[in-house]
């Protein structure tokens, strides 16, 4: 599992890669908005963990509607 916070004005985006044990590679995308790098790359983890264990993602506490939720 690779989990980032990518910088997106003054806030940071979180992203997660994660690779199965049958070798598969899955990026998640934007996971959602934080204020802090810390908090994205928290979330990021849960959303793999939770990814690997099949279970439902979490939800981000807020989404962004606006040009800076696209990725650029």
């Amino acid at each position: 599992m690779h989990p980032s916070a990518v910088r997106m004005g003054n806030a940071f985006v979180a992203r997660v890669i994660v690779r199965k044990k049958e070798g598969e590679v899955n990026s998640l995308g934007n996971l959602g908005i934080f204020a802090s790098r810390a908090a994205a790359v928290q979330f990021a983890i849960r959303s793999g963990i939770a990814f690997v264990d099949d279970r439902p993602l979490p939800a981000a506490p807020f989404q962004r509607t606006d040009a800076y939720s696209q990725e650029r």
